[in-house]
């Protein structure tokens, strides 16, 4: 990595030693920095996949890495979010194979980690998501029609980043850790208490940005939390092919974070493990890197054919572990949830799948300007000269279609 910025603030950009600040993080839990760093022998899981709650010495905790239980109230609000998040990777699949989205890389199976990322912020804590991670940015507050209106194939990300601390949903792969640490890095500087959430697979891993973002997060000491959804393939690619390191959680070892890994299923687990690394992070302990592991069951897009490179039997045993089910058994069997409270969260999903139906069948008019537009902040001599020629030939086609039409 190298740095040749010249901060005006160079005191508050100077990078934090990394030893000194890891065994500070660590002296708050009474343990080794090495044991900060380190994940927990066993992945975090609080609630089996028959909902549960498991006892604390099968929890996966140890000292330094122990988590307490989620509040009622936020696993209610969670498991509304889990409702409605497959409810909305379910209508927008629909939309797909209607033609009212050119793509759309659903996020069935994964929603507790969607439905957690979002919910551990706070209202001035950016999040950075990927393409697959619309659920999140719905939970985050974004209009769900707003949300998919780069998957209908329009020019924009369809909503403002800066209005809702959420970075646009991209293709290009790991571009948004970057994006991430430069936030992060800003708001160092100008003293504001915000933490960053970036998010991406285990594919991302395996790219140069992964390595960059996660070395200048720990060098200067940024507010980061690195959550990886490892649903164990990149497109095709299973996690064995594209590494051998006992977990990804580990990877955070080398950069000199805390790294844990937990059950990216269990949106109990999920919230105690992420509603810790927000609070850490806030309170200036650095960066962390969170693996979450989970399973993506349905295809990558609808472009790709699943069934060329996994078994049907593999899927089978990932959807006894469904997020959905397993939380609702959880909370049933507490009474927290009944069919009452049921019946008004069927409601609410299926109002927010009503309105992207309807947002999405609305036709958009179409601007053949917005080509030149935004490309530069001040248009070139070669834009406005193309700009002028389309603009010479649409309004000659016009002409000639109404005198067509005399």
């Amino acid at each position: 990595m190298t740095i040749s910025a010249d901060h005006a603030a160079r005191e508050h950009a100077s990078p934090v030693p990394a030893e000194d600040a890891l065994t500070e993080a660590a002296k708050k839990f009474g343990i080794t920095a090495e044991d900060y760093m380190l994940p927990a022998r066993h992945q975090i899981e609080m609630v089996d996949p028959e909902g549960r709650l498991l006892p604390e010495g099968e929890q996966g905790t140890e000292p330094g890495h122990e988590y307490p239980l989620p509040g009622d109230e936020e696993l209610l609000a969670a498991y509304e979010q889990l409702v409605v998040g497959r409810r909305v990777n379910d209508q927008n699949s629909a939309l797909v194979r209607q033609g009212r989205m050119a793509v759309y890389p659903s996020s069935h199976g994964q929603e507790a980690c969607q439905v957690a990322a979002a919910l551990c912020l706070s209202e001035g804590d950016w999040m950075f998501p990927t393409y697959r991670d619309a659920v999140a940015v719905m939970t985050r507050g974004v209009d769900p029609v707003q949300v998919m209106t780069i998957f209908r194939g329009d020019w924009h990300g369809g909503f403002d980043p800066l209005e809702h601390k959420v970075g646009i949903q991209c293709t290009p792969l790991t571009t948004q850790l970057l994006h991430a640490v430069g936030v992060a890095h800003a708001a160092k500087l100008r003293g504001e208490d915000t933490v960053v959430l970036a998010m991406c697979g285990d594919g991302a891993t395996s790219e140069g940005d992964f390595h960059e973002a996660l070395n200048f997060a720990a060098v200067f000491h940024l507010p980061v939390i690195f959550f990886v959804q490892n649903n164990k393939y990149a497109i095709s690619v299973p996690l064995a092919h594209q590494s051998v390191a006992p977990s990804l959680a580990h990877k955070a070892v080398g950069y000199g974070m805390a790294g844990e890994r937990v059950d990216g299923n269990d949106v109990v687990a999920l919230l105690a493990v992420l509603d810790r690394a927000v609070a850490l992070a806030r309170e200036g302990s650095g960066p962390l890197l969170v693996e979450a592991n989970t399973y993506r069951m349905q295809a990558h897009t609808n472009a790709d054919d699943d069934t060329r490179y996994r078994e049907s039997a593999e899927v089978a045993e990932w959807r006894a572990k469904d997020p959905v089910n397993r939380m609702r058994a959880y909370l049933t069997d507490r009474g927290l949830l009944d069919d009452s409270v049921e019946a008004r969260i069927a409601l609410h999903a299926e109002a927010v799948a009503t309105q992207l139906r309807e947002g999405l069948s609305e036709d958009v008019p179409v601007d053949p300007q917005e080509l030149f537009r935004h490309v530069f902040a001040k248009q070139t001599p070669q834009l406005k000269e193309q700009s002028a020629l389309l603009a010479d030939e649409l309004a000659r086609d016009a002409a000639s279609t109404e005198e067509a039409g005399k």
